[in-house]
């Protein structure tokens, strides 16, 4: 009996799992087969049945762990613009590479399932976990940089629709002065609020 045959429980899970996120990252949607990550883990196809079913489901599990691994710091700065700022340069720093990942391995998922990433991402977010922009909207209401007005979800997430729109345009991390310029020249103005003045 070999020493991977033993594993047992979260241990053998979290090996399932490696071996998946690798083998989405090197063949995409198309080559994430059952058997390619059973070879991969060492392990059996049933094992892999008995714990997802479905394809999908073993997917899911796997962009879960990955997406969440690494949490971007929100940052508490005391005012709007650089709490926005510095949350959107954590998320560059730490989630470009993935969201570039994603949409290069996953348009065959997406072109199949008749799904998006907006509808992949919202199975992804734990449930109740509070949108990042809006929580940030309502420290500044708070501290009465804004005034406590009803905002459409369009308007609150802006910014960082913005952010992957160029993301996935580049195939590559943002650079900062576009991170500012979407919050200064884009988001405040909507806002209602200016950005400061640079002499």
């Amino acid at each position: 009996m070999t020493l991977k045959s033993r594993r047992r429980g979260p241990e053998l899970e979290d090996a399932i799992l490696d071996a998946a996120w690798d083998v989405l990252r090197e063949n995409g949607y198309h080559g994430f087969t059952f058997e390619a990550i059973a070879a991969r883990a060492g392990t059996s196809r049933p094992v892999l049945y008995r714990r997802w079913p479905q394809r999908e489901d073993l997917m899911l599990a796997t962009l879960q762990k990955f997406w969440w691994a690494r949490v971007i710091e929100v940052p508490d700065t005391g005012n709007l613009r650089d709490d926005v700022i510095g949350f959107m340069r954590n998320a560059n720093e730490g989630r470009a590479a993935l969201l570039s990942m994603i949409s290069a391995q996953l348009m065959e998922y997406f072109n199949s399932t008749g799904s998006s990433f907006r509808d992949l991402r919202d199975r992804l977010r734990p449930p109740g976990r509070p949108n990042t922009l809006e929580v940030l909207l309502r420290r500044a209401v708070e501290r009465g940089e804004l005034p406590g007005m009803p905002r459409s979800p369009r308007v609150v997430t802006l910014p960082f629709d913005l952010f992957r729109h160029e993301l996935f345009m580049t195939m590559q991390g943002v650079p900062d002065e576009t991170i500012i310029e979407i919050v200064d020249e884009v988001w405040l103005p909507v806002l209602g609020l200016s950005a400061p003045r640079v002499d």
